[in-house]
């Protein structure tokens, strides 16, 4: 598959990354147009300006949000011809970019952190993606983690906002984690590796389970155990239930400000 990226900032290379580590891409079918040269992975080429020949399989647009208009001035007329447009821009949705970039069909995704392990979430938003075009962006995130499609603009907002800051949400959780392992007479360092190494053995059973995670909580805790008095606390009035909701609603809200602009 050959890639044409303009902008390749931090979440772009991170998908770069694992993109060419999967064999999904190979790096001499990939060219990079940053304004300046930053370190990528293998030998993949960059330029400040597309390559000449015919047009890409898919183009990935990695820019900042507030650069689209100046980007699109520069490049439009060159991405005609081109059948994908890729999108991951906060904010920018398929009309939008369809009136910057008139010719390749516009996707709009958001991806998270972790696809550059392969363990991340791809929400795709595309109402109008037909099936080969949905084939080829399958076939592109596939190595990146799990992919999520949403015709609808505010369930494919909700995803982003869940997925996109969940990672950060769930890094305060380990540390808060650890903190109660200090208040209980833990050093620092050990009570912060337990933690990590808690959640991620967590996480993978809950991964594998056919249960869902209320069931193993449930199963992990004897009655008048040491876990059932620890639940108690986090389930008195839903504590836990409403601090997320309020903590997420707060990230869509932010999300939904940024994108009217």
């Amino acid at each position: 598959m050959r890639l044409w990226m303009i902008g390749c900032g931090n979440m772009a290379s991170a998908m770069l990354r694992r993109w060419l580590a999967s064999g999904v891409v190979a790096a001499g079918d990939v060219d990079v147009v940053n304004r300046t040269d930053r370190s990528l992975p293998g030998d993949v080429r960059q330029a400040r300006t597309l390559p000449d020949g015919p047009p890409p399989d898919v183009v990935v647009l990695g820019i900042k949000p507030q650069q689209l208009d100046d980007v699109a001035a520069v490049h439009r007329d060159r991405l005609r011809d081109a059948p994908l447009l890729v999108s991951m821009l906060a904010g920018a949705d398929p009309a939008r970019l369809s009136a910057a970039f008139p010719g390749p069909l516009a996707i709009q995704t958001m991806p998270n952190l972790p696809v550059e392990l392969g363990r991340g979430v791809v929400a795709i938003h595309a109402p109008a993606a037909p099936a080969d075009a949905r084939a080829t962006v399958d076939r592109l995130m596939a190595p990146l983690g799990l992919i999520e499609w949403f015709d609808d603009a505010a369930r494919f907002a909700a995803a982003g906002a869940l997925s996109g800051c969940g990672p950060a949400f769930l890094f305060r959780f380990v540390d808060a984690l650890a903190a109660g392992g200090v208040a209980i007479g833990l050093d620092p360092a050990r009570a912060a590796a337990v933690a990590l190494a808690t959640v991620e053995g967590a996480a993978a059973m809950a991964a594998a389970s056919d249960r869902t995670p209320a069931a193993l909580a449930d199963a992990v805790a004897s009655p008048g155990g040491m876990t059932r008095a620890g639940l108690n606390v986090l389930d008195d009035e839903e504590a836990l239930v409403t601090l997320l909701e309020r903590t997420i609603g707060a990230a869509a809200a932010r999300g939904a400000e940024m994108a009217k602009g």
